[in-house]
Formats: structure tokens, C-alpha cells, sequence
């Protein structure tokens, strides 16, 4: 892994895009950005092509960095994202998270050789010293506890936190992370509907929850389903999971529609509530929704 990828290539191109800067006819008004040159403070931060020296290979002679590239058009990669943010804010400095947009950087995702997302890469020294290439979230810990365990003396010490300390995490919602990040999906649902049930408002429980139903019931279908015939509400169903679970939501969403033309009654509104309900896992104004909430209406109109 380590020999396969050169970085040098994004390094060339932000001191590019500095010196560029410093040219006097070209200086905006006001300060540099502190993120372009700086590492942010914190254990996370968000890396385009401008910072990705700074906040990848600078802070790697540190400490551990985490990449990981992610699509925002991927609910699963965002997840995977959030449960890598938290995971490095408890690291307490022994590791920092490098989140990427690949969608936004196609020259970060050309320099990892990238073929897809999530990638998870741990850089150390400026260089890729591991790839993950485990098959669920609870994998994700015990990979970078053996990395520290074998490279971690060699870093020179993680920035200092900023001095306005976040609020104490609270213990339900620890409690709950790590059940899932354990790979225990039920008990994790348990322990955040448990939180749902004691703050009915809570937003962000209710969407950990709806990916947490997603996962559990997704990882359940095996391949087959793919083959199911287009009247078949209940395949059509695992079908589109399976297909969201590859990142396919374009075509996950047309196979409900499709099962939606062709069902009547009961099946028909068991098909449009699930496709609701997947909506929910996305931005509403992705494109791809905006288009599949069109094809609802024409189906069902």
C-alpha cells in the first residue's frame, strides 16, 4: 500500500496554489485562511487539495491520520464518517480524522488510486502505512489500535486541543457508539431507541436510529435478491437495499418505483412507506431524490 501511492503530487500542487496567493496583485483583502496553511485545531477535519499538506502529511509526523474518503451521495459513507469523528475526538489526541469529499477532490482520489468509497487509509510520516480492508464499523478500532501499537512512539506529539473544552459526551449516547461500534446493531438500536423514547425530539438519535434499521436490515439479504422478479414487492424491497448498500441509489430507487407501478393495495403502500423512509437517509435536496420523489408522484398519479 505504502509503495503504491505517491503524495508528493498533492504536496507539489498546494505549494502551487500558495504561491500563487503570494503574489501581490493576487493577495485578497484580509488573513489567510488558517486552514490552508495550518493543521486545524481538534481531532477532525474536513481536507480539500488546498490543506491536504498541512492536515495530512504535516500533522502525520504527530500523529496517527486517519483518511477517509466519503460521498455525500452515499448515506452509508456519512455515517461511517460520523462514527470516525466521534472515535477520534475520544481518542484524546492519539489519532486525528482526515475526512475527504471525493466527489469535491478527484485529484486526492486520484493520488489514493481510489475505485471506490469508503476508503480508510492511515498515514504516518506523510506516508500510507495501512489500508482498511476489514468488512464492518467495529473492525475500525481494533485496525488503528494495532497501528499505534506498532508506530506509535515514533510521533512527535498531537497539537494541543483548543481551549474552549467540547461538552462531556453523554454517557447513553457513548454507551450506545459503542455497542455499535462493536458490530452489536441490536443492541446499539436498543440503547438509542431507548434515548428516542426519553427525548422524542432528539434529531440526531432519530437519524442514527433510521441508518441503524437500514444496516441491520440490509446486511441480512444476501445477493439472490437482486434476481427478483419485478413484481415481487417484498424482493423489490431487499433488492433496493442491497443496492443502496453499493451505493446504487438511482437504481435502489427505481426498483421500488417500479414495484410501486405494478402492485396494487396493500403491497403497493408497503412499497411507497419504505421508499419514504429511504428518502430520509439522504439530503432531500440530493438530485437523485429530487428525480425519484418526481417518479413517485408519476407512479402513484
Amino acid at each position: 500500500m505504502a509503495g503504491a501511492v505517491d503524495l508528493s503530487v498533492l504536496k507539489e500542487r498546494a505549494d502551487a496554489q500558495r504561491a500563487q496567493a503570494s503574489r501581490p496583485n493576487d493577495v485578497p483583502s484580509g488573513p489567510q485562511r488558517a486552514d490552508d496553511a495550518h493543521p486545524a485545531a481538534g481531532y477532525v477535519v474536513e481536507v480539500t487539495e488546498a490543506n491536504f499538506e498541512a492536515e495530512v502529511l504535516t500533522r502525520s509526523t504527530q500523529q496517527l491520520v486517519v483518511v477517509v474518503l466519503w460521498s455525500p451521495r452515499s448515506a452509508a459513507t456519512a455515517k461511517m464518517v460520523q462514527l470516525l469523528a466521534s472515535s477520534a475526538q475520544q481518542s484524546g489526541g492519539r489519532w486525528a480524522l482526515a475526512a475527504v469529499d471525493a466527489d469535491a477532490n478527484p485529484r486526492i482520489v486520484q493520488a489514493f488510486q481510489a475505485q471506490g468509497v469508503p476508503l480508510i487509509i492511515a498515514i504516518a510520516q506523510g506516508r500510507p502505512v495501512a489500508e482498511f480492508e476489514g468488512r464492518s464499523e467495529g473492525e475500525i478500532a481494533p485496525w488503528i489500535d494495532s497501528i499505534l501499537a506498532q508506530i506509535g512512539h515514533t510521533f512527535a506529539g498531537a497539537p494541543p486541543e483548543p481551549a474552549d473544552e467540547p461538552e462531556e459526551a453523554d454517557p447513553r449516547m457513548v454507551a450506545a457508539e459503542d455497542k455499535f461500534n462493536s458490530g452489536d446493531l441490536d443492541g446499539a438500536l436498543a440503547a438509542y431507541r431507548e434515548i428516542a423514547a426519553a427525548e422524542p425530539n432528539n434529531a440526531e438519535v432519530a437519524s442514527l436510529i433510521r441508518n441503524i434499521e437500514f444496516m441491520a436490515r440490509a446486511n441480512a439479504h444476501d445477493d439472490s435478491v437482486l434476481e427478483s422478479a419485478p413484481d415481487d414487492v417484498d424482493g423489490q424491497l431487499a433488492a433496493a437495499d442491497k443496492l443502496l448498500l453499493e451505493q446504487r441509489p438511482e437504481d435502489a430507487f427505481d426498483r421500488i418505483i417500479t414495484a410501486i407501478k405494478l402492485s396494487d393495495g396493500d403491497d403497493r403502500t408497503k412499497a411507497r412507506t419504505r421508499l419514504l423512509e429511504l428518502f430520509e437517509l439522504f439530503d432531500p435536496a440530493e438530485a437523485f431524490v429530487v428525480a425519484a420523489r418526481r417518479k413517485l408522484a408519476a407512479a402513484l398519479y
